[in-house]
């Protein structure tokens, strides 16, 4: 499409006012020759070729189109350099009157006056110099005018290209201009705001009030309530101000929660996860992937079971990101580590004021921060009775109101809740909510305890050895045998956060190519358990003889006790000191637990 195509109608309007002020025919062509505007019989020819205009024969327009010059022809039939169709008494023109269209040094188009008849060509050639000159100033204008749409065109490219809402206003609230994606954030064609009063748009708009104080504002969180629902954006509002008063308001719209996408992508370091990275083979831990798996393609709220330490939160991550809410947010809230006081407003957010303390612009909660995403409520069963309350009201309407506030602020979030307590025997202690209970168990999945699934031990030690060694700068193949049989003889209280944090404790402590039995924490090496002493082939000497001392020690001390006649006795028993056998319990730390050191301290 050619430049001056861009401005046709202007193009034709400057042709008939031409053609009506002076009596003669105008006509308008591109750089390619097509007639772009024209009057009497160039009207009927408009996006057809100029035949007088082939440039390659070098005719009229062609010339102009190649030199840049204006000509004045006086008489085209006897002018062999005019279009030949003259010559031949095909076309009647009888002079013309013709200068470039020019922008940016580039011939874009040609404007000619062209007379048909001895009364017009009388006309035109009595006048021939002050029409060039006007010709040459229409050509002018046409050319400004297609800088102008360029320009204009370039602007609303720019404007479209934004992510964010644009809305123009001018010095009396009418909206001038509005992009498509405010339109689309507004929820309302641009026939309907363009034209209309701002506060009509959006009632109780504080752009308004920068008209009358010259004052703008910068990321102000604003809520309207409107036909089109609720519209919850992110404002900044800046004055145009022209001869030292504001013309207008120029505002830049953003959705709340693309907002909050955006933070969370920006400062949130959790790393996806899915169910490939839970990590056991046992029958147990297969049976609650797959229904674990199945349930996180629905929207279904979901309840974690189990002890401290299963990984429950590993498993809400996992249906999270294995969900169609993947590409949302994942917030965690632990809703016995936060204080009652503060955990109201850390989950439902408040408004400026709130409360001594708030900020003053208010602050979102965390079901507003999950909106398209998933909320992880962990130790659930912590919740207070006031809040549960509250927590019901959220999921059965899906919508939250901040503390302070009077606004209803609409949520779609999928909830995953937690609890390593028993919900039952709490409703029936009136500690827990029926009917909150009800709501969040409606996919129960219960996640097996370790010492239901030893299968998997070697694994996960295998993995958390291999993940400590590199954050330690270690190379360790692995653990003893010895080692390997205490943990599969272990009912691991705390789960796989306790297998975690005993092989974290033994590769820091480890200096050799094998985590044996001195390595690991005093509670386990110093078990009653019946382990294959002597077979553990890859022991030194050293750690067998440690072992076994450890094991004697630790029998005399449960059979004459732990008190200091229980300990002298045990000396005598051994037939050694009561000194030697101190040493010897600190030196493998089996004086912890006994009471004494706690003691010692104690009296510091």
């Amino acid at each position: 499409m050619s430049r001056l195509s861009a401005i046709k109608e202007t193009a034709q309007q400057v042709a008939e006012a031409l053609a009506s002020a002076l009596g003669i025919e105008a006509e308008i062509v591109d750089d390619d020759l097509t007639i772009i505007a024209g009057t009497g019989r160039y009207f009927d020819r408009i996006g057809s070729k100029e035949e007088r205009g082939d440039k390659a024969a070098g005719f009229i327009y062609g010339r102009v189109l190649a030199s840049g010059m204006e000509y004045i022809v006086e008489d085209p039939r006897s002018d062999p350099t005019y279009d030949p169709s003259v010559r031949e008494g095909t076309t009647e023109e009888t002079a013309e009157v013709c200068a470039p269209i020019q922008l940016d040094g580039q011939v874009i188009g040609v404007m000619g006056l062209v007379a048909f008849d001895e009364v017009q060509r009388h006309a035109l050639l009595r006048n021939k110099e002050q029409l060039l000159v006007f010709v040459r100033r229409m050509a002018s204008l046409l050319s400004s005018k297609v800088s102008e749409s360029e320009m204009a065109g370039r602007l609303r490219a720019v404007l479209e290209s934004i992510h964010e809402g644009i809305l123009a206003v001018d010095e009396n609230g009418i909206i001038t201009h509005c992009n498509s994606q405010a339109e689309a954030l507004i929820r309302l064609p641009k026939e309907k705001i363009i034209g209309h009063h701002v506060s009509s748009i959006l009632p109780g708009t504080p752009m308004t009030e920068v008209l009358k104080n010259q004052k703008g504002y910068v990321e102000r969180e604003e809520i309207y309530q409107s036909s089109q629902g609720l519209l919850h954006f992110f404002v900044t509002a800046r004055p145009i101000i022209s001869g030292g008063k504001v013309t207008g308001v120029v505002a830049s719209i953003r959705d709340i929660a693309d907002v909050r996408r955006l933070i969370y992508d920006m400062t949130s370091h959790d790393q996806p996860c899915t169910f490939d990275d839970i990590l056991g083979n046992s029958r147990a831990i297969i049976e609650v992937k797959s229904r674990a798996q199945k349930v996180a393609r629905g929207n279904a709220t979901i309840l974690l079971l189990g002890e401290s330490g299963t990984g429950k939160e590993f498993f809400a991550r996992a249906i999270h990101y294995s969900s169609p809410r993947g590409g949302g947010p994942f917030i965690t809230v632990n809703c016995g580590a936060i204080p009652d006081t503060l955990l109201e407003s850390e989950l439902f957010g408040y408004e400026g004021g709130a409360f001594t303390g708030a900020r003053k612009e208010g602050k979102a909660g965390k079901f507003e921060l999950a909106n398209g995403g998933t909320i992880f409520l962990d130790e659930i069963g912590d919740l207070p009775l006031h809040l549960q309350v509250k927590l019901l009201h959220v999921l059965q309407r899906k919508q939250v109101e901040r503390v302070g506030g009077n606004k209803i602020i609409p949520v779609d979030v999928r909830v995953i809740a937690a609890t390593n307590k028993d919900l039952e025997r709490m409703m029936q202690e009136g500690e827990f909510r029926t009917d909150l209970y009800f709501r969040l168990n409606v996919i129960p999945i219960f996640i097996p305890p370790l010492r239901e699934r030893k299968e998997d031990i070697d694994v996960l030690v295998n993995h958390f050895t291999a993940r400590h060694c590199a954050l330690a700068g270690k190379e360790i193949k692995g653990v003893s045998p010895t080692v390997r049989e205490l943990f599969h003889h272990y009912d691991w209280p705390g789960n796989v956060r306790e297998l975690e944090n005993v092989i974290e404790y033994a590769v820091n402590l480890e200096s050799e190519d094998i985590i044996t039995i001195d390595s690991i924490p005093p509670r386990l090496r110093n078990l009653k358990v019946d382990l294959p002493v002597g077979k553990d082939l890859h022991q030194p000497l050293k750690s067998l003889v440690r072992m076994t001392e450890a094991q004697v020690l630790s029998e005399y001390l449960s059979r004459y006790g732990l008190t200091l006649e229980g300990k002298l006795r045990a000396a005598r028993a051994l037939g050694i000191s009561q000194a030697t056998l101190y040493r010897k319990l600190r030196k493998l730390g089996l004086l912890e637990g006994t009471g004494e050191m706690r003691g010692k301290k104690g009296k510091g």
